[in-house]
Protein backbone atom coordinates (compact mmCIF):
# COMPACT_ATOMS: atom_id res chain seq x y z
CA UNK A 1 0.00 0.00 0.00
CA UNK A 2 1.04 3.42 -0.60
CA UNK A 3 1.15 4.86 3.04
CA UNK A 4 0.20 9.04 3.42
CA UNK A 5 1.52 11.07 3.92
CA UNK A 6 4.41 10.31 0.75
CA UNK A 7 6.64 13.23 1.32
CA UNK A 8 5.78 13.77 5.36
CA UNK A 9 7.37 16.63 6.58
CA UNK A 10 7.24 20.72 5.54
CA UNK A 11 6.30 19.76 1.41
CA UNK A 12 3.45 21.75 0.64
CA UNK A 13 1.68 22.47 -3.19
CA UNK A 14 2.99 19.39 -4.78
CA UNK A 15 3.15 19.45 -8.62
CA UNK A 16 3.65 16.02 -10.14
CA UNK A 17 4.51 14.64 -13.30
CA UNK A 18 5.25 11.68 -15.20
CA UNK A 19 8.72 11.13 -17.85
CA UNK A 20 8.50 8.16 -19.66
CA UNK A 21 12.02 6.44 -19.93
CA UNK A 22 13.00 3.27 -22.02
CA UNK A 23 13.68 0.81 -18.93
CA UNK A 24 10.28 2.45 -16.88
CA UNK A 25 8.86 6.48 -16.08
CA UNK A 26 9.81 8.55 -13.59
CA UNK A 27 7.48 10.59 -11.74
CA UNK A 28 8.68 13.87 -10.03
CA UNK A 29 6.90 16.00 -7.38
CA UNK A 30 7.65 19.98 -6.72
CA UNK A 31 6.74 21.38 -3.90
CA UNK A 32 6.73 25.15 -2.39
CA UNK A 33 9.50 26.27 -0.19
CA UNK A 34 8.38 29.90 1.04
CA UNK A 35 11.41 32.01 2.00
CA UNK A 36 13.42 28.54 2.70
CA UNK A 37 16.99 28.14 0.21
CA UNK A 38 17.13 26.55 -1.91
CA UNK A 39 14.08 27.11 -4.02
CA UNK A 40 11.52 24.54 -5.40
CA UNK A 41 12.11 21.24 -3.73
CA UNK A 42 11.54 18.28 -6.19
CA UNK A 43 11.64 14.63 -5.20
CA UNK A 44 11.46 11.46 -7.18
CA UNK A 45 10.05 8.00 -7.62
CA UNK A 46 9.53 5.04 -10.07
CA UNK A 47 6.81 3.26 -8.30
CA UNK A 48 4.73 6.15 -6.57
CA UNK A 49 5.28 4.38 -3.01
CA UNK A 50 8.90 4.79 -2.43
CA UNK A 51 10.34 8.67 -2.78
CA UNK A 52 13.44 10.47 -2.07
CA UNK A 53 14.69 14.26 -2.29
CA UNK A 54 16.41 14.19 -5.69
CA UNK A 55 17.08 18.15 -5.90
CA UNK A 56 16.58 21.86 -5.94
CA UNK A 57 15.38 23.74 -9.30
CA UNK A 58 16.31 27.99 -8.03
CA UNK A 59 19.64 27.39 -6.66
CA UNK A 60 21.21 30.75 -7.51
CA UNK A 61 20.09 34.34 -6.68
CA UNK A 62 19.80 35.89 -10.10
CA UNK A 63 17.02 33.06 -10.25
CA UNK A 64 15.40 34.61 -7.04
CA UNK A 65 17.10 36.99 -4.17
CA UNK A 66 14.54 36.59 -1.18
CA UNK A 67 17.09 39.10 0.63
CA UNK A 68 14.09 40.94 3.17
CA UNK A 69 11.40 38.41 2.41
CA UNK A 70 9.04 37.92 5.18
CA UNK A 71 7.52 35.15 7.20
CA UNK A 72 5.47 32.44 4.63
CA UNK A 73 6.57 34.36 1.44
CA UNK A 74 9.37 33.65 -0.78
CA UNK A 75 8.50 30.29 -3.41
CA UNK A 76 4.81 30.04 -3.34
CA UNK A 77 3.39 27.07 -5.37
CA UNK A 78 5.35 25.88 -8.29
CA UNK A 79 4.10 23.77 -11.17
CA UNK A 80 6.77 21.61 -12.72
CA UNK A 81 6.02 19.98 -16.13
CA UNK A 82 7.38 17.37 -19.15
CA UNK A 83 6.96 18.81 -22.51
CA UNK A 84 9.35 18.85 -25.88
CA UNK A 85 11.46 16.99 -24.31
CA UNK A 86 12.57 19.08 -21.30
CA UNK A 87 11.38 20.26 -18.03
CA UNK A 88 9.40 23.50 -17.49
CA UNK A 89 9.02 25.00 -13.91
CA UNK A 90 6.74 27.85 -12.83
CA UNK A 91 7.23 29.38 -9.86
CA UNK A 92 5.58 32.85 -7.82
CA UNK A 93 8.16 34.94 -5.82
CA UNK A 94 5.56 36.08 -2.99
CA UNK A 95 7.27 39.80 -1.93
CA UNK A 96 4.09 40.54 0.84
CA UNK A 97 1.46 38.63 2.34
CA UNK A 98 -0.89 40.93 4.52
CA UNK A 99 -3.09 43.77 3.69
CA UNK A 100 -5.06 44.57 0.56
CA UNK A 101 -2.08 43.93 -1.94
CA UNK A 102 0.09 41.02 -2.72
CA UNK A 103 2.88 41.62 -4.56
CA UNK A 104 3.09 38.32 -6.64
CA UNK A 105 6.09 37.87 -9.32
CA UNK A 106 5.73 35.05 -11.63
CA UNK A 107 8.55 33.58 -13.43
CA UNK A 108 9.52 30.13 -15.43
CA UNK A 109 12.72 28.00 -15.79
CA UNK A 110 13.67 25.23 -18.10
CA UNK A 111 15.99 22.80 -18.10
CA UNK A 112 16.84 19.67 -20.55
CA UNK A 113 17.55 17.52 -17.16
CA UNK A 114 15.72 17.30 -13.63
CA UNK A 115 19.44 17.82 -12.49
CA UNK A 116 19.62 20.98 -14.34
CA UNK A 117 21.18 23.56 -14.76
CA UNK A 118 17.73 25.35 -15.11
CA UNK A 119 18.14 28.08 -17.38
CA UNK A 120 17.73 31.89 -15.72
CA UNK A 121 13.93 33.27 -15.49
CA UNK A 122 11.80 34.41 -18.03
CA UNK A 123 9.53 37.00 -16.50
CA UNK A 124 5.77 36.03 -17.16
CA UNK A 125 3.14 38.23 -14.74
CA UNK A 126 2.58 39.86 -11.70
CA UNK A 127 -1.30 39.41 -11.51
CA UNK A 128 -1.63 36.52 -8.92
CA UNK A 129 -0.01 33.63 -7.61
CA UNK A 130 0.07 29.84 -8.22
CA UNK A 131 0.99 30.01 -11.90
CA UNK A 132 0.49 26.70 -14.33
CA UNK A 133 1.89 26.08 -17.32
CA UNK A 134 -0.43 23.30 -19.37
CA UNK A 135 0.51 21.78 -22.97
CA UNK A 136 -2.13 21.41 -25.43
CA UNK A 137 -1.85 18.60 -28.07
CA UNK A 138 -1.62 21.42 -30.95
CA UNK A 139 1.54 22.40 -29.54
CA UNK A 140 0.36 25.54 -27.84
CA UNK A 141 1.51 26.25 -24.34
CA UNK A 142 -1.14 28.54 -21.43
CA UNK A 143 -0.49 30.14 -18.80
CA UNK A 144 -3.33 29.69 -15.82
CA UNK A 145 -2.84 31.61 -12.38
CA UNK A 146 -5.53 33.14 -9.80
CA UNK A 147 -5.99 36.40 -9.70
CA UNK A 148 -5.75 39.17 -7.08
CA UNK A 149 -7.66 41.82 -6.80
CA UNK A 150 -7.44 44.72 -4.02
CA UNK A 151 -10.37 46.72 -5.26
CA UNK A 152 -12.59 47.07 -2.46
CA UNK A 153 -16.07 44.93 -2.23
CA UNK A 154 -14.68 42.68 -4.46
CA UNK A 155 -13.06 38.63 -3.21
CA UNK A 156 -8.94 39.13 -3.20
CA UNK A 157 -9.36 35.50 -5.24
CA UNK A 158 -11.02 36.62 -8.23
CA UNK A 159 -10.81 33.69 -10.30
CA UNK A 160 -8.22 32.17 -12.42
CA UNK A 161 -6.98 33.85 -15.40
CA UNK A 162 -5.57 31.82 -18.70
CA UNK A 163 -3.30 33.25 -21.30
CA UNK A 164 -1.18 32.11 -24.36
CA UNK A 165 2.82 31.61 -24.00
CA UNK A 166 4.66 31.80 -27.09
CA UNK A 167 7.64 29.79 -26.08
CA UNK A 168 9.97 30.79 -29.11
CA UNK A 169 9.15 34.69 -27.94
CA UNK A 170 9.69 33.51 -24.46
CA UNK A 171 6.20 35.47 -23.37
CA UNK A 172 2.85 36.00 -23.32
CA UNK A 173 0.74 36.37 -26.17
CA UNK A 174 -2.73 37.68 -26.78
CA UNK A 175 -5.78 38.03 -24.26
CA UNK A 176 -6.11 37.24 -21.13
CA UNK A 177 -9.26 35.63 -20.27
CA UNK A 178 -11.40 34.73 -16.39
CA UNK A 179 -12.02 31.39 -17.16
CA UNK A 180 -13.23 30.10 -13.98
CA UNK A 181 -14.60 32.83 -10.97
CA UNK A 182 -14.60 28.99 -8.58
CA UNK A 183 -17.53 28.30 -6.48
CA UNK A 184 -19.48 29.21 -3.24
CA UNK A 185 -15.85 27.61 -1.67
CA UNK A 186 -14.50 30.56 -2.58
CA UNK A 187 -10.55 31.16 -1.88
CA UNK A 188 -9.87 29.95 -5.57
CA UNK A 189 -6.57 29.44 -6.44
CA UNK A 190 -4.25 26.82 -7.41
CA UNK A 191 -4.87 26.14 -11.24
CA UNK A 192 -3.77 22.82 -13.14
CA UNK A 193 -5.21 21.92 -16.55
CA UNK A 194 -5.02 18.56 -18.16
CA UNK A 195 -7.25 16.88 -21.52
CA UNK A 196 -9.02 13.85 -21.75
CA UNK A 197 -11.34 12.47 -23.99
CA UNK A 198 -11.83 16.02 -25.57
CA UNK A 199 -12.47 17.67 -22.44
CA UNK A 200 -10.43 19.98 -20.94
CA UNK A 201 -10.09 19.23 -17.04
CA UNK A 202 -9.66 22.34 -14.55
CA UNK A 203 -8.30 21.21 -11.35
CA UNK A 204 -8.26 23.87 -8.19
CA UNK A 205 -8.08 25.06 -5.11
CA UNK A 206 -10.67 26.43 -3.33
CA UNK A 207 -11.81 27.25 0.77
CA UNK A 208 -7.85 28.28 1.80
CA UNK A 209 -4.80 26.20 3.02
CA UNK A 210 -6.71 25.36 6.67
CA UNK A 211 -9.06 22.89 7.41
CA UNK A 212 -11.15 24.27 5.07
CA UNK A 213 -9.42 23.67 2.06
CA UNK A 214 -10.91 21.35 -0.70
CA UNK A 215 -10.18 20.24 -4.19
CA UNK A 216 -12.72 21.66 -6.78
CA UNK A 217 -12.82 20.57 -10.27
CA UNK A 218 -14.29 21.89 -13.65
CA UNK A 219 -14.22 21.20 -17.29
CA UNK A 220 -14.91 22.30 -20.60
CA UNK A 221 -15.20 21.63 -24.12
CA UNK A 222 -13.03 24.86 -24.75
CA UNK A 223 -10.02 25.89 -22.99
CA UNK A 224 -11.34 29.31 -22.17
CA UNK A 225 -14.54 27.77 -20.93
CA UNK A 226 -17.13 28.48 -20.12
CA UNK A 227 -16.12 25.83 -17.13
CA UNK A 228 -19.03 23.13 -15.52
CA UNK A 229 -18.23 22.59 -12.20
CA UNK A 230 -18.20 18.81 -10.63
CA UNK A 231 -21.68 18.19 -9.52
CA UNK A 232 -21.67 17.22 -5.54
CA UNK A 233 -18.43 19.42 -5.79
CA UNK A 234 -15.91 19.21 -4.37
CA UNK A 235 -14.08 16.13 -5.62
CA UNK A 236 -11.95 16.34 -2.06
CA UNK A 237 -11.66 17.69 1.32
CA UNK A 238 -11.47 17.08 4.52
CA UNK A 239 -13.41 19.78 6.32
CA UNK A 240 -15.62 18.70 9.12
CA UNK A 241 -15.59 14.84 7.51
CA UNK A 242 -14.11 12.13 10.32
CA UNK A 243 -11.01 11.24 8.45
CA UNK A 244 -8.45 8.70 9.21
CA UNK A 245 -5.66 11.59 9.64
CA UNK A 246 -5.37 13.62 6.99
CA UNK A 247 -6.59 17.01 7.60
CA UNK A 248 -6.49 20.36 5.26
CA UNK A 249 -6.45 18.63 1.94
CA UNK A 250 -6.89 20.25 -0.57
CA UNK A 251 -3.92 22.01 -3.74
CA UNK A 252 -3.95 19.29 -5.96
CA UNK A 253 -2.18 17.93 -9.61
CA UNK A 254 -3.24 14.78 -11.52
CA UNK A 255 -0.60 11.94 -13.00
CA UNK A 256 -1.70 9.10 -15.07
CA UNK A 257 0.81 5.68 -15.33
CA UNK A 258 1.64 4.46 -19.13
CA UNK A 259 -0.80 1.83 -17.92
CA UNK A 260 -3.91 4.63 -17.63
CA UNK A 261 -3.94 4.46 -14.01
CA UNK A 262 -4.40 7.86 -12.70
CA UNK A 263 -3.64 9.38 -9.41
CA UNK A 264 -3.76 12.74 -7.37
CA UNK A 265 -1.17 14.61 -5.02
CA UNK A 266 -2.62 16.69 -2.80
CA UNK A 267 -1.26 18.89 0.64
CA UNK A 268 -2.77 17.86 3.90
CA UNK A 269 -2.10 18.36 7.77
CA UNK A 270 -1.96 15.91 10.38
CA UNK A 271 -3.38 18.19 13.58
CA UNK A 272 -2.18 17.31 16.86
CA UNK A 273 -4.88 18.72 19.37
CA UNK A 274 -2.90 21.37 21.54
CA UNK A 275 -2.97 20.42 25.69
CA UNK A 276 -0.80 20.60 28.64
CA UNK A 277 -0.31 23.58 31.27
CA UNK A 278 2.04 25.38 28.20
CA UNK A 279 -0.23 24.94 25.40
CA UNK A 280 0.25 27.94 23.05
CA UNK A 281 -3.62 28.93 22.31
CA UNK A 282 -4.48 30.51 18.93
CA UNK A 283 -7.30 33.40 18.36
CA UNK A 284 -10.43 31.28 18.45
CA UNK A 285 -11.46 33.65 15.33
CA UNK A 286 -9.25 31.32 13.03
CA UNK A 287 -12.14 28.54 13.46
CA UNK A 288 -9.62 25.97 14.89
CA UNK A 289 -8.62 26.04 17.74
CA UNK A 290 -7.40 23.17 19.54
CA UNK A 291 -5.13 21.98 16.66
CA UNK A 292 -2.07 22.53 15.04
CA UNK A 293 0.38 21.23 12.28
CA UNK A 294 3.94 21.21 13.66
CA UNK A 295 4.99 18.96 10.62
CA UNK A 296 3.42 21.72 8.62
CA UNK A 297 1.16 21.10 5.24
CA UNK A 298 2.65 17.63 3.61
CA UNK A 299 2.44 16.15 0.73
CA UNK A 300 -0.29 12.90 0.24
CA UNK A 301 -1.38 10.90 -2.82
CA UNK A 302 -4.66 9.38 -3.43
CA UNK A 303 -6.59 6.96 -6.31
CA UNK A 304 -8.26 8.30 -8.71
CA UNK A 305 -11.29 6.51 -10.58
CA UNK A 306 -13.00 7.72 -14.23
CA UNK A 307 -16.58 7.10 -14.09
CA UNK A 308 -18.75 6.50 -17.54
CA UNK A 309 -19.84 9.69 -17.53
CA UNK A 310 -16.02 10.78 -17.62
CA UNK A 311 -16.22 12.68 -14.21
CA UNK A 312 -13.35 11.69 -11.85
CA UNK A 313 -14.10 10.47 -8.44
CA UNK A 314 -11.51 9.30 -5.30
CA UNK A 315 -10.84 5.76 -4.67
CA UNK A 316 -10.80 4.32 -1.45
CA UNK A 317 -14.54 4.21 0.48
CA UNK A 318 -14.37 7.61 1.72
CA UNK A 319 -16.25 9.69 -0.88
CA UNK A 320 -14.65 13.17 -0.46
CA UNK A 321 -12.44 12.38 1.87
CA UNK A 322 -8.51 11.53 1.71
CA UNK A 323 -7.16 8.29 2.41
CA UNK A 324 -4.10 7.45 5.06
CA UNK A 325 -3.41 4.01 3.27
CA UNK A 326 -4.27 3.57 -0.78
CA UNK A 327 -3.75 0.53 -3.32
CA UNK A 328 -0.47 1.27 -5.43
CA UNK A 329 0.11 1.31 -8.96
CA UNK A 330 0.58 -1.38 -11.40
CA UNK A 331 4.48 -0.40 -11.06
CA UNK A 332 7.86 -2.61 -10.43
CA UNK A 333 8.68 -1.95 -6.64
CA UNK A 334 12.08 0.45 -6.77
CA UNK A 335 12.93 1.20 -2.90
CA UNK A 336 15.80 3.44 -2.40
CA UNK A 337 18.58 2.84 0.18
CA UNK A 338 17.78 3.97 3.62
CA UNK A 339 19.49 7.98 4.36
CA UNK A 340 21.66 7.82 7.43
CA UNK A 341 20.82 8.53 10.64
CA UNK A 342 24.08 11.42 11.76
CA UNK A 343 25.82 13.88 9.18
CA UNK A 344 29.52 14.05 10.32
CA UNK A 345 30.51 17.05 7.60
CA UNK A 346 33.06 14.55 6.05
CA UNK A 347 31.33 14.90 2.60
CA UNK A 348 32.66 18.00 0.36
CA UNK A 349 28.98 19.14 -0.03
CA UNK A 350 26.11 19.91 2.13
CA UNK A 351 23.07 17.64 2.40
CA UNK A 352 20.49 17.86 0.23
CA UNK A 353 18.00 18.07 3.66
CA UNK A 354 19.79 21.41 5.17
CA UNK A 355 18.09 24.71 3.89
CA UNK A 356 19.60 28.57 4.74
CA UNK A 357 17.01 31.30 5.18
CA UNK A 358 16.58 33.85 2.31
CA UNK A 359 20.28 33.37 1.04
CA UNK A 360 22.27 30.72 -0.70
CA UNK A 361 24.96 28.71 1.71
CA UNK A 362 28.41 30.36 0.75
CA UNK A 363 31.62 30.32 2.49
CA UNK A 364 31.66 33.46 3.59
CA UNK A 365 29.44 32.25 6.65
CA UNK A 366 29.39 28.26 6.21
CA UNK A 367 32.37 26.09 5.67
CA UNK A 368 33.10 22.07 5.72
CA UNK A 369 36.70 22.82 4.63
CA UNK A 370 38.12 25.26 7.27
CA UNK A 371 38.08 22.55 10.03
CA UNK A 372 37.60 19.01 8.47
CA UNK A 373 35.00 16.96 9.32
CA UNK A 374 33.37 20.05 10.83
CA UNK A 375 30.71 22.57 9.94
CA UNK A 376 32.17 25.58 10.66
CA UNK A 377 29.28 28.38 10.78
CA UNK A 378 30.29 32.01 11.48
CA UNK A 379 28.09 34.53 13.48
CA UNK A 380 26.00 37.10 11.91
CA UNK A 381 22.50 38.44 12.64
CA UNK A 382 20.15 37.26 14.81
CA UNK A 383 17.84 34.62 14.21
CA UNK A 384 14.94 37.09 14.13
CA UNK A 385 16.78 38.74 11.14
CA UNK A 386 15.48 38.56 7.51
CA UNK A 387 18.92 39.01 5.90
CA UNK A 388 21.82 37.50 6.90
CA UNK A 389 21.26 34.71 9.22
CA UNK A 390 24.03 32.04 9.85
CA UNK A 391 21.49 29.31 10.24
CA UNK A 392 21.28 25.80 8.85
CA UNK A 393 18.16 23.52 9.44
CA UNK A 394 16.58 20.52 8.07
CA UNK A 395 12.68 19.70 8.62
CA UNK A 396 11.05 17.98 11.28
CA UNK A 397 9.91 14.82 9.83
CA UNK A 398 8.31 12.58 12.31
CA UNK A 399 5.82 13.48 15.46
CA UNK A 400 8.65 11.31 17.44
CA UNK A 401 12.13 12.45 17.26
CA UNK A 402 15.73 13.31 18.70
CA UNK A 403 18.44 15.50 17.24
CA UNK A 404 21.74 15.63 18.55
CA UNK A 405 24.96 18.33 17.87
CA UNK A 406 28.60 18.64 19.04
CA UNK A 407 29.53 22.11 18.96
CA UNK A 408 33.00 23.95 19.99
CA UNK A 409 32.53 27.46 20.49
CA UNK A 410 34.33 29.90 22.17
CA UNK A 411 32.61 33.14 23.00
CA UNK A 412 33.82 35.97 24.00
CA UNK A 413 30.75 38.04 25.11
CA UNK A 414 26.97 37.42 25.49
CA UNK A 415 26.54 38.90 22.15
CA UNK A 416 27.94 35.77 20.24
CA UNK A 417 25.80 32.49 20.64
CA UNK A 418 26.11 29.27 19.05
CA UNK A 419 23.91 25.83 19.00
CA UNK A 420 20.31 23.82 18.22
CA UNK A 421 17.14 25.70 17.26
CA UNK A 422 13.74 24.45 16.64
CA UNK A 423 12.69 27.00 14.20
CA UNK A 424 9.19 28.05 13.02
CA UNK A 425 9.85 31.40 11.81
CA UNK A 426 11.49 34.46 13.17
CA UNK A 427 9.34 35.26 15.68
CA UNK A 428 8.07 31.44 16.75
CA UNK A 429 11.46 29.36 17.63
CA UNK A 430 13.10 27.86 20.70
CA UNK A 431 17.37 28.34 20.31
CA UNK A 432 19.11 25.77 22.99
CA UNK A 433 22.82 27.60 22.61
CA UNK A 434 26.35 28.21 24.30
CA UNK A 435 27.18 31.77 25.23
CA UNK A 436 28.70 33.58 27.76
CA UNK A 437 26.66 35.35 30.90
CA UNK A 438 26.61 38.61 30.88
CA UNK A 439 27.19 39.16 34.89
CA UNK A 440 29.46 36.27 35.67
CA UNK A 441 31.35 36.17 32.24
CA UNK A 442 30.81 32.09 32.42
CA UNK A 443 30.86 30.04 29.68
CA UNK A 444 26.99 29.16 29.86
CA UNK A 445 24.04 26.75 28.32
CA UNK A 446 21.16 28.82 27.97
CA UNK A 447 17.80 28.36 26.48
CA UNK A 448 15.38 31.50 25.02
CA UNK A 449 12.08 30.94 23.37
CA UNK A 450 10.49 33.56 21.40
CA UNK A 451 6.77 33.09 20.80
CA UNK A 452 5.03 35.90 18.54
CA UNK A 453 8.27 37.99 18.64
CA UNK A 454 8.58 37.87 22.42
CA UNK A 455 11.72 36.35 23.61
CA UNK A 456 11.43 35.07 26.90
CA UNK A 457 14.30 33.21 29.20
CA UNK A 458 17.45 32.49 28.94
CA UNK A 459 16.20 29.60 31.29
CA UNK A 460 18.78 28.80 34.00
CA UNK A 461 21.74 29.10 32.44
CA UNK A 462 24.29 26.48 33.46
CA UNK A 463 27.81 27.08 33.50
CA UNK A 464 30.11 24.89 31.97
CA UNK A 465 33.45 23.29 31.64
CA UNK A 466 36.21 23.91 29.24
CA UNK A 467 35.60 22.16 25.58
CA UNK A 468 32.73 20.92 23.23
CA UNK A 469 28.98 20.79 24.18
CA UNK A 470 26.31 17.96 22.99
CA UNK A 471 22.81 19.89 22.66
CA UNK A 472 19.79 17.52 21.73
CA UNK A 473 16.37 18.24 21.19
CA UNK A 474 13.55 15.60 21.71
CA UNK A 475 10.00 15.54 19.83
CA UNK A 476 7.73 13.60 21.81
CA UNK A 477 4.36 14.52 19.79
CA UNK A 478 2.85 17.57 21.26
CA UNK A 479 5.92 18.55 23.16
CA UNK A 480 9.67 18.94 22.69
CA UNK A 481 12.08 19.20 25.33
CA UNK A 482 15.95 20.25 25.16
CA UNK A 483 19.36 18.46 26.65
CA UNK A 484 22.70 19.11 26.47
CA UNK A 485 25.71 17.22 28.30
CA UNK A 486 29.71 17.66 28.16
CA UNK A 487 32.51 14.82 28.25
CA UNK A 488 30.08 11.89 27.78
CA UNK A 489 28.20 12.60 30.83
CA UNK A 490 24.37 12.20 31.26
CA UNK A 491 22.25 14.14 29.26
CA UNK A 492 20.55 16.91 31.48
CA UNK A 493 16.96 18.14 30.38
CA UNK A 494 17.16 22.38 30.15
CA UNK A 495 14.18 24.40 30.80
CA UNK A 496 10.46 22.59 30.46
CA UNK A 497 9.06 20.98 28.23
CA UNK A 498 7.69 23.36 25.15
CA UNK A 499 4.34 22.52 23.42
CA UNK A 500 4.97 22.16 19.43
CA UNK A 501 1.73 24.26 19.35
CA UNK A 502 4.09 27.41 18.44
CA UNK A 503 6.03 25.89 16.06
CA UNK A 504 2.99 25.56 13.74
CA UNK A 505 0.90 27.63 10.53
CA UNK A 506 -1.99 27.57 13.18
CA UNK A 507 -0.17 29.42 15.99
CA UNK A 508 1.62 31.62 13.55
CA UNK A 509 -1.21 32.81 11.90
CA UNK A 510 -2.81 35.62 13.79
CA UNK A 511 -6.39 36.75 13.31
CA UNK A 512 -7.66 40.57 14.95
CA UNK A 513 -11.91 41.44 14.42
CA UNK A 514 -11.51 38.23 11.45
CA UNK A 515 -8.54 40.10 9.36
CA UNK A 516 -5.16 38.02 9.53
CA UNK A 517 -2.55 40.10 10.43
CA UNK A 518 0.38 37.43 10.11
CA UNK A 519 0.24 34.09 8.34
CA UNK A 520 1.89 30.55 8.78
CA UNK A 521 2.31 28.03 5.55
CA UNK A 522 5.63 26.17 6.31
CA UNK A 523 6.53 23.73 8.99
CA UNK A 524 8.96 23.31 11.96
CA UNK A 525 12.81 22.99 11.19
CA UNK A 526 15.50 21.81 13.38
CA UNK A 527 18.94 23.47 12.94
CA UNK A 528 22.45 24.90 13.76
CA UNK A 529 23.20 28.22 14.20
CA UNK A 530 25.21 31.10 15.19
CA UNK A 531 25.35 34.43 16.16
CA UNK A 532 27.53 37.71 16.48
CA UNK A 533 25.86 40.66 17.17
CA UNK A 534 29.18 42.58 17.98
CA UNK A 535 29.17 41.90 14.36
CA UNK A 536 33.31 40.50 14.95
CA UNK A 537 32.51 37.01 12.75
CA UNK A 538 33.15 34.74 15.66
CA UNK A 539 32.83 30.66 14.68
CA UNK A 540 31.39 27.99 15.76
CA UNK A 541 32.67 24.27 14.92
CA UNK A 542 29.90 21.88 14.69
CA UNK A 543 30.89 18.19 14.88
CA UNK A 544 27.78 16.37 13.59
CA UNK A 545 24.42 16.28 13.09
CA UNK A 546 22.02 13.61 13.74
CA UNK A 547 18.04 12.78 13.21
CA UNK A 548 16.56 9.80 14.50
CA UNK A 549 12.95 9.07 14.31
CA UNK A 550 11.28 7.23 16.96
CA UNK A 551 8.65 5.06 17.00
Amino acid sequence: MIANPILPGFHADPSICRVPGVDGDDYYIATSTFEWWPGVRIHHSRDLVNWRHHSYAVTRTSQLDLTGHPDSAGVWAPCLSYSHGKFWLIYTDVRSTVGAFKDTHNYLITAQSIEGPWSEPVYLNSSGFDPSLFHDADGRHWLLNQQWTHWPGKHNFNGILLQEYDAEARRLVGPVKNIYAGTALGVVEGPHLYRRKGWYYLLTAEGGTYYEHAVTLARSRQIDGPYETLPGNPLMTAWRKPTDGLQRSGHASLVETAHGEWFMAHLCGRPLEWSGPNAARNNPEAGYDGLHCPLGRETALQRIHWRDDDWPELVGGHGQQPSMHIEPPQLPAHPFPAEPVRDDFDAPTLSGHLNSLRRPVDANWASLTARPGHLRLTGRESLMSLFDQSLLARRQQHFRCRVETRVDFEPESFHQMAGLTAYYNTRNHAYLHVTRDPDSQQRVVSLTVNRQGQMSGPADPVALAAGPVDLAVEFNHDTYQFQFRQDGGAWRSIGPALDTAMLSDEFATRFVNGFAESFGFTGNFIGLACQDLAGTRQTADFDYLSYEARV
